[in-house]
């Protein structure tokens, strides 16, 4: 089931849809403010630690308005399972993962890239079709990370519709992490970790709504990034049953 998840013709569909027109993630973005620098509360300074230091060329636009990671900074603090210590090779990796989801998520031209080789750059799920860095742009990293399951279908999705489907089933957020890195770089290998309180509501693929049940969704997975010697990334297989995600949003409900 993990490895049929993910459809390129499925993604490519998903552009041309009209599923939805909601703005993602509306309740921490200000789309009136679609450029400067993420806040220290993003970056996680508050917390005592600097977990995600991205930073905006002069010229880059936010896609929906400067995202502020304060809900799930605070969801990753409080449920987290792994401290890394400052400098160390998980809290590098990690900070390039974060800052990746920063940039492919928020910033809509992949010419204002800068975590990623966009001549180069590639995704795939499972070692399914890859995915060029236009491609992941457009439709979004929902879609191509979950593509098609028995109850949602990437193909019915476009990037905004994704995110306002996964935003509502989890408003505080769906924090990640990096569990363990087995192997540096340039080809770094880790374990990771997604997790968020299932405290809103999923609307599956058939548009049939589910109230969550208010527990914390793990999923786990692992990684293999192929990076330059800056630490750019190059390449990103990812590993994981999309079902781990999905399954819990339709059946962690309340009664």
């Amino acid at each position: 089931q993990a490895r049929s998840a993910f459809h390129l013709p499925a993604l490519q569909r998903a552009l041309h849809t009209g599923a939805f027109a909601a703005m993602a993630l509306m309740h921490k973005m200000d789309p009136m403010e679609n450029q400067g620098a993420l806040s220290d509360e993003s970056k996680g300074l508050p917390f005592g630690e600097l977990i995600r230091d991205y930073e905006p060329g002069p010229e880059t636009k936010w896609r929906f308005g400067k995202p502020n990671y304060a809900r799930v900074n605070k969801a990753y603090f409080a449920n987290r399972v792994k401290t890394h210590k400052d400098g160390s090779l998980e809290a590098i990796v990690s900070r390039i993962i974060k800052n990746w989801e920063v940039e492919s998520h928020n910033i809509s031209d992949v010419n204002q890239w800068k975590t990623m080789d966009v001549s180069k750059f590639t995704a795939q799920l499972n070692g399914g079709e890859k995915v060029n860095a236009q491609l992941m742009c457009d439709v979004g990293r929902y879609n191509m990370l979950v593509g098609e399951t028995p109850d949602y279908s990437a193909a019915l999705q476009t990037f905004e519709s994704s995110n306002s489907i996964f935003s509502s089933a989890m408003p505080h957020g769906f924090a990640f992490e990096v569990l363990e890195v087995l192997s540096g770089p340039p080809t770094v290998t880790f374990k990771w970790r997604h997790f968020g309180a299932y405290s809103g509501e999923y609307t599956d693929k058939h548009g049939v709504k589910h109230k969550g049940n208010g527990e914390i969704i793990n999923v786990v997975g692992m990684c293999i990034a192929q990076v330059n010697d800056k630490l750019i990334i190059e390449s990103l297989d990812v590993y994981y049953s999309p079902d781990d995600m999905i399954k819990p949003l339709v059946t962690k409900t309340k009664a």
